[in-house]
């Protein structure tokens, strides 16, 4: 039987969510605190500039440039030989596929424009460059003599 007895021979039909709502509160706990450290990408310093941010889409894929001149396609590592046939393949299967390029801002310029044209050749027609927002400095206080 299900229920509870009263002591007085009847049962009561009532069911008890104090527990459940302990342990959903628990749960939100460890997910509130784990969720940023399951931030997935690679490590790299974007140069900063003064845009607005880009819209997320589900057709999009980064390109990533470290600063030892790696190349990520997504998390996947990937040579620069092989970029233009891999991109041409996922352009094949959908068209609208937009790309990212996140270089670190210490790689040199002609590693940066040796990606871009194999995105090109490859018939990326969304290139975009993915960068840090400037950091303004709060301004100075005027001290009173």
């Amino acid at each position: 039987m299900a229920g509870v007895s009263t002591g007085k021979g009847r049962f009561m039909g009532e069911i008890n969510v104090v527990p459940l709502v302990d342990v959903m509160l628990v749960l939100l706990i460890i997910f509130m605190v784990t969720a940023p450290m399951m931030v997935q990408g690679l490590d790299v310093k974007l140069p900063e500039t003064t845009t607005a941010a880009l819209k997320q889409s589900d057709e999009m894929l980064v390109l990533t440039v470290t600063k030892e001149g790696q190349l990520f396609l997504d998390e996947f590592p990937l040579g620069t030989e092989g970029l233009s046939d891999k991109l041409a393949g996922i352009v094949a299967r959908k068209p609208e596929t937009k790309v990212y390029l996140r270089a670190d801002k210490d790689v040199p310029y002609g590693v940066v424009v040796t990606v871009m044209a194999e995105a090109r050749k490859a018939g990326i027609t969304n290139l975009g460059m993915v960068t840090e927002p400037e950091k303004v400095p709060p301004p100075e206080k005027k001290k009173a003599h």
